[in-house]
């Protein structure tokens, strides 16, 4: 007998389940179980020497229970030189393995992959951390630009070298046991500031056209690809658009997506959006476009969906089992969550179930801005510790 604790995954008495339901096959042949996917969110739970350890191990095993068939990590960095935050793990060739085996197999039946980054110039002043760029262009937040240190653009010798971390450390989270990893090329990071005008004034093979701009990424999911077996899973994370005047957007997107498809090798492209200096992630882009109250990208990265070479996951703001749904009618292969699935982790079981299940969005009394979003971000990484405690 089911639970009464637990939706029965069999809505209506025995009809036909719900889109979510249903498996996906990649190019690569590995086969996630539903489309609902955990998305990466910033957990803050490293260990000793930037290892996971058994509070992360418990956190996920809370969203295998939920239901979700895929989680991605949060970002795990590739270069313990320069990191977002202290608190981030890193798997690098100084790791130890054997941490991140344990915490690969947090996943039961589900799919588990890494989300693998570099931050570039988004790492804190006085942390330690290298600030590289493509060039020496500050983050700007206003009053809080001061936490962030001008960075030092790299030279060709850094690119490369970070190519190779990016190969490096997916190759090791293939020998841990993940299923796959994900290179995260959105939100201001360093692989979106090469591909942004506004950050990237480059006028060397890495600078000046898109075409050029978007090399670095292009070279590190090659780079990872040739390193991994053809049964692993390669993924990408992409803005849809900055939502910065003049940056990243939809049409650049538009042709990232064709010369990554030319390229071959990426099993799903995830669409977000947004940055440290324009909080579409939190509704409040930059440049004032208006989003959706929910499916913040929807309509804007839906009309990526016709022309994409393969499989495209959307994120940002979906806090509903209707909503999902929607966003899978509209041509989307996967419906990335992270805050609702951070509030209720068993969200997934009642989705699948053919229930809207509705998560509330976190609030707070801050006036909308940069500080009302780090106050919800905040209230997330607190949950985030509970569920892992």
């Amino acid at each position: 007998m089911t639970p009464a604790t637990t939706p029965d995954p069999r809505p209506h008495g025995g009809a036909a389940p719900p889109p979510c339901a249903a498996p996906l096959r990649l190019p690569s042949g590995v086969v996630l179980p539903n489309r609902l996917v955990k998305a990466a969110m910033e957990e803050r739970l490293a260990g000793a020497g930037g290892h996971p350890d058994d509070r992360l191990v418990r956190l996920y095993r809370a969203w295998d229970r939920g239901g979700v068939g895929t989680m991605l990590t949060g970002h795990v960095m590739v270069d313990r030189t320069a990191l977002a935050r202290p608190d981030d793990v890193i798997l690098d060739a100084a790791s130890d393995l054997a941490p991140f085996r344990a915490w690969a197999a947090a996943a039961g039946t589900g799919s588990f992959w890494a989300q693998i980054n570099h931050p570039g110039r988004v790492v804190r002043r006085g942390s330690g951390s290298r600030a590289l760029a493509p060039s020496a262009v500050p983050v700007d937040v206003g009053a809080l630009s001061r936490l962030f240190p001008t960075p030092t653009p790299m030279t060709a010798g850094d690119i490369e070298e970070t190519v190779e971390r990016f190969a490096v450390t997916a190759e090791l989270a293939e020998r841990a046991g993940f299923a796959g990893v994900q290179v995260h090329a959105a939100h201001g990071y360093l692989l979106a500031q090469f591909l942004s005008p506004l950050v990237n004034r480059r006028t060397d093979r890495w600078g000046g056209p898109l075409r050029h701009r978007a090399r670095l990424l292009l070279d590190v999911v090659a780079a990872v690809r040739a390193r991994v077996s053809p049964g692993f899973g390669v993924a990408v994370k992409l803005n849809s658009a900055d939502f910065q005047r003049g940056g990243f957007d939809l049409d650049d997107a538009r042709r990232v997506l064709g010369w990554l498809g030319e390229a071959g090798g990426v099993d799903f492209v995830e669409l977000s959006g947004g940055s440290v200096e324009s909080l579409a992630t939190a509704g409040r882009p930059a440049d004032r476009r208006t989003l959706e109250r929910e499916a913040y990208f929807l309509r804007l990265a839906g009309e990526l969906v016709a022309d994409a070479p393969f499989p495209l996951m959307l994120t940002g703001g979906i806090r509903r089992g209707r909503v999902a749904e929607e966003v899978l009618a509209r041509g989307f292969s996967l419906v990335g969550v992270a805050t609702a699935f951070a509030r209720r982790p068993d969200a997934p079981l009642r989705w699948l179930a053919g229930e809207d299940g509705a998560v509330p969005a976190p609030r707070s009394l801050l006036p909308p801005g940069p500080l009302r979003a780090a106050a919800i971000q905040a209230s997330v990484t607190a949950r985030l510790h509970d569920l892992a405690r």
